[in-house]
């Protein structure tokens, strides 16, 4: 007597037609919808998202870390993250057949289903909405400067700080809304040859300046509070300047991947050139930047740089640029997480209508933040140790050991618990410095001046 086929709960059509939805989804979503990028599209994506605020900020960094530490903990940092970046490469395509499109997914994988998301996204979202936070403070104040230096000699009314934001705000409502990263590799592309650009200016113009009349290189405070808290500060500034793992598993998401030839070798070739110009931008603009200004030099070096006024202007248009392609690079992948919500949890049917209402309420929110406490130097210290010491410098590393489990004492063992001290010193001592800025700042400070 023969066995029975057990009953056949789920039909094919049903199967079929979920499949299908969930393809429809997947090719409207940010993040999934393009699969055709190139290894230069790695490079200068990762420039973009890598450089950006942080490298103006690094003299001033460097002011209240002095010579010795902030030559360290710089090179340091740039030693750390292009490990723990190579650990995101990897990781993204280790089960064959699955990709980890998604920063939470590799941290579900890693921790558990609830666990990995509850890790992961709440601290990706802070990351990235601060970055975003960040930049509009950042386009505005430079769109200010840019300003300031083109009616140095005019009669030009002057405009609040708040008006600069919301303008530079203007340009988002209408990039926000194309599709994904793909099609924002033009603006991308524009953002990273601007960052290499401006901070040539930067220490170029630095360096033609010379060194400073009295320039002193001891600490910029006086008494031992504000020496130890611009020490927690600045390790925040540094944090900030390596922040690119928070979208790195997105970039890579969008290169084709096969197993023959896996997304990891055109990836890893596009963000090993990523940090040779990282390096060529950081290290110059903060050593030489500190040289000459020694701890006397502003919070933004293009600050302490008056004359050229041509250059000047031209160089803070140049971070204009390339902040609007950061922002956006760090805004596709929170677009892609409320879209995913939206259309997967509460079944709203995906269309151009509830993209366009999304992404304009998220600008929207993110500008209003930024006209609301738009302190540069404090914001920088704050979100950099806070938020992107975890998911730069320590979560890929717990997530290796979790995954890989490495013999313990072993070499690979030992490198992946070193990172994770280091980014737990940092995560806990810079948010310190930065919220003190913040506290400082917010004494003297007029909302919406």
């Amino acid at each position: 007597m023969g066995t029975e086929a057990p009953p056949n709960n789920f039909p094919t059509s049903d199967i079929d037609e979920k499949l299908k939805r969930q393809k429809e989804i997947d090719d409207w979503l940010p993040i999934t919808s393009s699969r055709n990028a190139k290894w230069w599209y790695s490079a200068f994506h990762n420039v973009t998202a890598m450089v950006g605020a942080g490298v103006l900020s690094l003299p001033y960094a460097m002011s209240q870390l002095g010579w010795g530490p902030g030559v360290v903990i710089l090179v340091l940092s740039w030693i750390i993250t292009l490990y723990t970046l190579w650990q995101m490469v990897e990781m993204h395509e280790m089960v064959p057949g699955k990709r980890f499109d998604r920063y939470h997914e590799l941290g579900q994988y890693a921790f558990g289903e609830k666990l990995g998301l509850w890790i992961v996204v709440p601290q990706q979202l802070i990351v990235e909405v601060g970055v975003n936070i960040v930049y509009m403070v950042t386009g505005g104040k430079s769109l200010e400067k840019f300003h300031e230096v083109v009616c140095a000699n005019r009669h030009c009314k002057q405009l609040k700080t708040t008006y600069f934001i919301m303008i530079f705000a203007s340009v988002h409502f209408v990039l926000s809304h194309l599709p994904n990263l793909n099609a924002i590799s033009g603006v991308s592309l524009a953002a990273a040859v601007m960052s290499l650009s401006y901070s040539t200016i930067a220490w170029a113009a630095s360096a033609h300046k010379g060194v400073q009349d009295g320039v002193s290189y001891g600490s910029r405070y006086h008494s031992d509070v504000g020496k130890v808290f611009g020490f927690f500060n600045a390790l925040g500034d540094v944090a900030f300047a390596y922040a690119g793992h928070n979208v790195v598993l997105e970039i890579q998401a969008t290169i084709p991947s096969s197993p023959e030839k896996p997304s990891k070798g055109p990836m890893w070739r596009g963000v090993v050139v990523a940090y040779i110009v990282v390096a060529l931008c950081y290290f110059p603009v903060a050593l030489i930047g500190y040289w000459m200004f020694g701890n006397k030099v502003d919070d933004n070096i293009l600050i302490s740089l008056q004359k050229p006024g041509w250059l000047i202007g031209m160089a803070n248009i140049f971070v204009v640029i390339h902040v609007i392609g950061s922002y956006q690079i760090y805004a596709m992948p929170v677009f892609d997480m409320l879209e995913t919500v939206l259309v997967k949890k509460l079944h709203f049917k995906p269309s151009t209508t509830l993209r366009f209402i999304t992404r304009n309420v998220y600008v929207a929110l993110t500008m209003f933040i930024a006209i609301t406490f738009p302190f540069f130097g404090g914001l920088l210290g704050f979100f950099g140790g806070f938020a992107f010491a975890p998911t730069t410098y320590f979560l890929p590393c717990i997530m290796w050991l979790a995954i890989y489990k490495p013999k313990r004492f072993g070499l690979s063992w030992c490198i992946n618990w070193i990172c994770i001290v280091l980014g737990v010193l940092l995560m806990v001592l810079s948010p310190i410095g930065g919220l003190r800025n913040i506290i400082i700042s917010a004494k003297t400070y007029q909302f919406y001046s």
